[in-house]
């Protein structure tokens, strides 16, 4: 059974959203999408100061069996990226809700967090 922490937010595609203190927002790929890719090999991230809106490509993820895309769960700039995964991508496997986390954003539209699915709600999706 997959971890699903209950203090994050969630989008269909497999991406958790952390809200920090400052506003901004922490983004990566669930527990349960790193372990329907396996072991990841590669992972492109986007560029700092690159604008995106909800549900832009905005990343990839390659492991052996496959490159899933990663979309923006809402609007914004891009502030920084995790550039260990550049050297380790393997990292989003071992710790996807913690080191493994892939790029961090500020909101240019707030409310729409309020469209992101809570833990329950993401649990329920992925064993249906």
């Amino acid at each position: 059974m997959s971890n699903v922490p209950s203090d994050l937010k969630y989008i269909s595609s497999h991406e958790w959203i952390r809200v920090e203190d400052d506003g901004s927002v922490t983004i990566g790929i669930t527990d349960h999408a790193q372990e329907l890719l396996g072991d990841i090999v590669y992972v492109e991230l986007p560029d700092i100061d690159s604008e995106v809106a909800v549900e832009d490509e905005m990343a990839v993820v390659e492991s052996v069996k496959a490159a899933s895309d990663i979309y923006a769960p809402i609007s914004g700039t891009i502030t920084e990226i995790n550039e260990l995964l550049e050297d380790a991508p393997e990292t989003i496997n071992s710790s996807p809700y913690d080191d493994g986390w892939m790029f961090k954003m500020q909101p240019s539209e707030p409310s729409e967090l309020d469209n992101l699915i809570d833990a329950e709600t993401y649990q329920n999706e992925i064993e249906d």
